[in-house]
């Protein structure tokens, strides 16, 4: 077994246990769940936890050179070594963009306008539960129900920021400084994008008229071309009389 092929074989799955972790999360959050069925979600989430750390320890375990990949990978650690900040454990998510990426078209352009689309949906989701858990019971909250939290993470994401709520615990304003710096992404990625965009179609344009340009000439060179084949051929006729 291969880490390549471990990866191949787990990604579905991860990608249910992370679906399955969402859901349970988004009841517990916007349901405000308490007694056996909140115990019940809780349990539902380390199950999905334990998941992702056996994930972790398998990939460790796999790496051709582990160390290598301790270093490059110390965000997947984070993940699974502070389980009890679920805001954080959310970026697991990320495990979606993979199969997203596996079943998108074959154009460079398609796969990151629906990484960026995707992202985004993704961001502001998780950015408004994550918000909505640590504010709701807070003194003096302005962010209390999911529909507030979803409007907040809109506006922050796209670097709006209106003002009319905003967080007021560290924690609250910890995910708004990682959703705005999330949305500068997007943004950057989709301006990218664009320029990308822009400039192949300026070269393309370019190239055209360059061809159209050029075939006349080319024409041109052609006939010439010939014309010196026939006069070298009657040099060569000529040449050949002479000397008889």
């Amino acid at each position: 077994m291969t880490q390549e092929r471990y990866r191949n074989l787990a990604e579905w799955p991860l990608m249910g246990t992370a679906l399955i972790f969402l859901t349970a999360y988004a009841w517990q959050v916007i349901g405000a769940v308490e007694g056996r069925d909140a115990d019940a979600l809780e349990v539902v989430m380390w199950i999905t936890w334990a998941i992702f750390a056996v994930d972790y320890i398998t990939n460790l375990w796999l790496a051709h050179n582990r160390r290598r990949w301790f270093v490059r990978n110390l965000h997947e650690l984070l993940i699974v070594a502070l389980p009890f900040f679920r805001p954080l454990r959310l970026l697991r998510l990320v495990t979606l963009l993979s199969v997203l990426h596996r079943t998108i078209g074959e154009t460079l352009r398609g796969r990151v306008v629906t990484y960026v689309a995707g992202s985004a949906v993704l961001l502001v989701f998780v950015g408004a539960l994550a918000v909505l858990d640590v504010e709701q019971s807070a003194p003096d909250a302005k962010i209390v129900t999911f529909g507030d939290a979803l409007w907040w993470a809109i506006t922050t994401i796209t670097t709006v920021g209106y003002g009319d709520m905003y967080p007021v615990t560290a924690i609250g304003r910890m995910v708004a400084a990682a959703l705005m710096m999330s949305g500068i992404a997007v943004l950057g990625v989709v301006t990218a994008s664009i320029a990308s965009w822009l400039v192949q179609r300026i070269e393309e344009g370019t190239e055209a008229a360059a061809e159209a340009a050029e075939a006349p000439v080319l024409n041109e060179v052609n006939e010439l071309q010939q014309e010196v084949i026939a006069l070298r051929r009657e040099i060569e006729a000529l040449r050949s009389e002479k000397s008889i």
